[in-house]
């Protein structure tokens, strides 16, 4: 049997977050001996990304950028969706956005799908159904002939995160949760070789409400005007969560949540 590593890594929220995966990135890729890695790109600019946020996070050891709700936020990313087929936006927006949902992408152990899908519960923009988007692009056939196949769900309720996977348990390699910057204790392997975590969390500071300053983010809940949010100063910390795949059958064999908080 050949396994490979997968690292799946929770949204980087704005500057701190950044900054922390350029440092730390690369050395973690190689003290777990990572095969592939997607991140979630969607908060790097706090809220949305921007070109150069994606360039950062690529040259940082990202092989593919998932990202959420807050996609379109910066309009400067539109084009660059368009361009690069290695960062996707969720699959079950309208057509006519700009970007692509899913791909499939050449590695030394085989072709890998990832798919990006964002929920509907709880969620402002406006989707289609995302398990039927998921069953869409599952029949295509240059996706069944990946035997890697990787879901980012991009979504608000546990209980629709818990659907997917059950949605998924025996077409899909790794399901995981992104969107509530809070990591999840239920990492497991389904008995149809799905391995899912509900959230794996965040990329930022430390010290914040989920990545924001905290002060900013206090104004929400307290009735002050709105500010805009910006990021908390470290020290920071990246979680996320490591698929171990059989390369030949896509069953995933282990999973393993992981929190990083370096000096």
């Amino acid at each position: 049997m050949t396994s490979v590593k997968i690292l799946a890594v929770g949204d980087v929220y704005g500057k701190t977050g950044v900054d922390f995966l350029a440092k730390n990135l690369p050395r973690l890729k190689r003290e777990m001996n990572i095969d592939f890695t997607v991140v979630n790109g969607e908060n790097a600019d706090n809220t949305g990304i921007t070109p150069n946020d994606a360039d950062d996070i690529f040259a940082y050891g990202a092989d593919v950028i998932t990202l959420g709700n807050h996609a379109f936020s910066r309009d400067s990313i539109n084009n660059y969706l368009d361009d690069n087929r290695y960062i996707l936006r969720p699959a079950n927006l309208a057509p006519s956005a700009p970007g692509r949902g899913f791909g499939v992408f050449e590695t030394k152990f085989g072709d890998v799908c990832v798919i990006n899908l964002l929920g509907r519960v709880e969620m402002q923009p406006l989707s289609d159904n995302p398990f039927f988007e998921l069953d869409r692009i599952l029949a295509r056939p240059e996706v069944a002939a990946c035997r890697v196949k990787l879901v980012d769900f991009h979504a608000e309720a546990t209980s629709e995160k818990y659907a997917m996977a059950f949605h998924a348990e025996t077409r899909v390699s790794a399901l995981w949760g992104t969107h509530t910057h809070v990591q999840t204790s239920d990492s497991q392997v389904f008995a149809g070789g799905l391995g899912y975590i509900t959230d794996i969390g965040m990329t930022g500071a430390v010290r914040s409400i989920l990545g924001v300053e905290p002060t900013l983010g206090l104004r929400r809940f307290i009735g002050s005007p709105k500010a805009r949010f910006d990021a908390a100063p470290p020290p920071a910390k990246l979680e996320g969560c490591v698929f171990e795949i059989d390369a030949e059958t896509g069953k995933c064999i282990k999973i393993e949540a992981i929190r990083k908080i370096y000096a």
